[in-house]
């Protein structure tokens, strides 16, 4: 069993500043537990991801957005209690009306050394 305080990890590797806000790396590849899980805060505006070697779900614990599916045009509200799923490695763009939290899980987990490449992917790296 393992028990992991958020407020545990700020100031450490696991405490990611990116273009967009700040990833908390809760699990990561290394803790064997097939996936990865993040608490992630999105600054507002706009943001273009494509994860094309990671499956996300995101659950949104407070803020307000949108989520946009680039292949379709077609936009999803995202608010508090909300869940959404890219379980097509689909290519989005999301608009944080206000500053958001967000519960990201990935899979395959990330290993912790990722950042987001031009195209809004992130890098397969396999530690293993």
């Amino acid at each position: 069993m393992k028990i992991v305080k958020v407020k545990d990890l700020e100031g450490t590797d696991r405490d990611v500043e990116f273009n967009a806000g700040r990833s908390l790396r809760i699990l990561l590849e290394k803790d064997n537990m097939g996936f990865s899980l993040h608490k992630t805060i999105i600054k507002k505006g706009t943001y273009h991801w494509h994860y094309k070697n990671h499956l996300e779900s995101c659950y949104c614990i407070s803020g307000k957005g949108w989520i946009k599916d680039i292949s379709t045009g077609i936009k999803y509200e995202i608010l508090p209690d909300t869940t959404y799923v890219l379980d097509n490695h689909d290519n989005h763009e999301f608009t944080a009306t206000e500053d958001t939290v967000l519960m990201s899980v990935f899979n395959p987990p990330i290993t912790g050394d990722e950042i987001h490449q031009k195209d809004g992917s992130y890098k397969l790296i396999n530690n293993n």
